[in-house]
C-alpha cells in the first residue's frame, strides 16, 4: 500500500478534533461468503478507540471475524477533503458487565449523548447516552486500531 507523505497527515490535535466534530463515520465487516458490508454510523472517540452502538448484520460479521475498517472524512472538493482510516480489531461489548468494565464507556455516553442530542442536528439538552446492550444483536461495538491512515488535502501544493 502507498504510503501518504507524512506531511500530508492530519496532527494529533486535527485528527481529534476531525473525530469529535464529526457525526458519521463508515464501518466495514466482513460478511458472509466474503462480502463487504458498509454502513454509516454515529460514533464517539476516546483514548484512541472507536466506539458504536449497532446491530443486525454488522454484529453477526464482527462475531465471526473482528477485523474492521472505519472511514471519518469531511468535505466534498478535492482540495478540502480531510479524513482517516482506522483498520484494527472490534471488539463487542456483548453485555453491561463488560461496558461498565470498559474504561472509556462513560466518556462515550456522555460525549455521544452531547454530540446527538435531539439526534438531527437541533439543539437540544445534552443527555447521557443510556443505550446497553438488549436482545440477540444491540450491542456496542469498540474499534482498537492497528494501523490509521490520515489526510488533508489542504496541505497539496496548488
Amino acid at each position: 500500500m502507498a504510503k501518504i507523505p507524512q506531511e500530508l497527515s492530519l496532527t494529533t490535535e486535527q485528527l481529534d478534533e476531525l473525530m469529535l466534530a464529526s457525526w458519521n463515520m463508515r464501518v466495514a465487516t466482513v460478511g458472509p461468503k466474503g462480502r463487504i458490508n458498509l454502513t454509516p454510523l454515529w460514533f464517539g472517540w476516546a483514548a484512541g478507540s472507536i466506539y458504536f452502538y449497532c446491530r443486525g448484520q454488522k454484529i453477526a460479521n464482527l462475531r465471526r471475524a473482528t477485523a474492521c475498517t472505519v472511514l471519518v472524512d469531511r468535505n466534498e472538493r478535492f482540495p478540502e477533503l480531510q479524513g482517516a482510516m482506522f483498520q484494527g480489531t472490534a471488539t463487542i461489548l456483548e453485555d453491561a458487565e463488560a461496558e461498565n468494565a470498559d474504561p472509556n464507556m462513560d466518556t462515550i455516553r456522555l460525549q455521544m449523548g452531547a454530540k446527538y442530542a435531539g439526534g438531527h442536528g437541533e439543539s437540544a439538552e445534552p443527555v447521557r447516552n443510556q443505550a446497553s446492550a438488549r436482545g440477540r444483536n444491540w450491542r456496542w461495538v469498540r474499534l482498537d486500531p492497528t494501523h490509521v491512515v490520515t489526510w488533508d488535502n489542504y496541505k497539496l501544493k496548488r
